[in-house]
């Protein structure tokens, strides 16, 4: 299968969307339109479009109750994009993420780079030195992420086996992607009113220790790392 164009993929903001509900659960094409504000015609072009480059896949499985199958979406592709583009520079590299990254420490060495090299020969040389570290980023990013794909996807499975809330994950599938959230960020990205948007919140603090302020949400790290401790003492 050729390589899919992700930035075609990712330049339509719908698709985006439909990505970012993707991430936290499979999902079926009614719920799907109902979490995006365009057609379900639109959605379904779409996902078409997503599928044909090999983004996502569908399948056909029975809902958790009596009725017919119903048509289930899921994201297949697992990489990272790194783009630059400038007047000078213009390059992309995929890195495809593993299931077993090996962790290990990166020394990157910038302080001895040569701002201003004299000449010709030396401006290439120290392009290639900067290069080579940026290698090394790119291999510690590739590990870094191919990481937090394994947590996200054990966090998603211990709380829906041990709380089984989908729209408390949804919630902390976001706040944990952006570092923190507002109610009104998280009533339009669920489609939920505001007010069972904060009601959600107010029940994942239970679970997972949270700052609330206003209306802006984000993880209490300092609480997660007591919380941490005291369960291991235990």
């Amino acid at each position: 299968m050729n390589e899919p164009d992700i930035f075609y993929i990712l330049g339509n903001k719908v698709r985006r969307d439909l990505l970012s509900h993707l991430t936290c659960t499979e999902c079926y094409f009614s719920f799907l339109s109902n979490k995006v504000s365009v057609s379900s015609t639109a959605v379904s072009k779409h996902l078409k479009i997503m599928e044909r480059e090999g983004i996502i896949q569908s399948f056909e499985k029975e809902g958790p109750f009596v009725g017919p199958t119903r048509k289930y979406y899921e994201i297949v592709h697992s990489a990272t994009y790194v783009a630059t583009l400038t007047p000078n520079l213009f390059w992309y590299e995929n890195l495809q993420l593993e299931k077993n990254p090996a962790m290990e420490d990166v020394t990157i060495k910038l302080a001895g780079l040569d701002i201003e090299p004299p000449d010709l020969l030396s401006m290439v040389r120290s392009f290639i030195e900067a290069d080579r570290e940026l290698r090394k980023i790119l291999r510690a990013l590739k590990a870094v992420e191919s990481y937090r794909d394994r947590m996200m996807r054990k966090i998603k499975d211990t709380y829906l086996r041990e709380i089984g809330d989908m729209t408390q994950l949804a919630i902390l599938h976001y706040v944990l992607l952006y570092g923190e959230a507002t109610i009104d960020d998280l009533s339009d990205r669920l489609n939920l009113k505001e007010r069972e948007v904060a009601r959600k919140v107010e029940e994942l603090n239970r679970f997972i220790p949270l700052i609330i302020k206003g209306d802006r949400i984000k993880i209490d790290a300092e609480k997660l790392q007591q919380g941490v401790k005291n369960g291991g003492e235990g």
